[in-house]
């Protein structure tokens, strides 16, 4: 499973660019996953439905099916969660992570001037690029936002080297 993070600190536009790349892939005819990581604890499903319920009573995982969507919920214990969702990732030429800066595979970091906070690429050198419309003091390559089409090109060709 190839996966290219979209990170970047609060509020610079990690789930918008995420959405224009996925639908950059789409119009290609590019499958890509996508996986939203929250480093916060919340409950996810909704307490007091049924699902809800087995998974109190001790069911493990935990399926909801509906007529146009299957949904499952499992106890995440430690990091194994990614060879879990390998198998549902299977077709997609690569899986976009919006976050989870700590994960495995390939960094793009989503930084804007505005906000003014210091780039996680000076941080953490597994960052291969920043993505922003501004100029950054940093030693990867800066992509320009607002070329969607260029970045999905520059991300295929990143994924490929993987």
């Amino acid at each position: 499973m190839k996966l290219i993070h979209i990170v970047g600190r609060k509020n610079h536009g990690k789930t918008t660019l995420v959405t224009a790349l996925l639908e950059e892939f789409r119009r290609r005819g590019i499958r890509v996953g996508s996986i939203k990581h929250s480093p916060h604890v919340h409950e996810l499903d909704t307490p007091g439905k049924d699902s809800h319920r087995h998974r109190l009573a001790g069911a493990s995982p935990v399926a909801v099916v509906t007529s146009d969507l299957l949904g499952v919920y499992i106890p995440r214990t430690g990091d194994e969660f990614l060879n879990l969702l390998a198998p549902l990732f299977a077709p997609c030429r690569l899986v976009l992570v919006e976050g989870f800066v700590d994960g495995p595979g390939k960094k793009i970091e989503v930084w804007r001037a505005e906000r003014q906070t210091t780039p996680l690429a000076l941080e953490h050198d597994d960052i291969a690029a920043v993505v922003s419309d501004d100029q950054p003091d940093v030693t990867v390559p800066v992509w320009p936002r607002s070329d969607v089409t260029a970045l999905v090109d520059r991300i295929l060709d990143l994924a490929d080297s993987t």
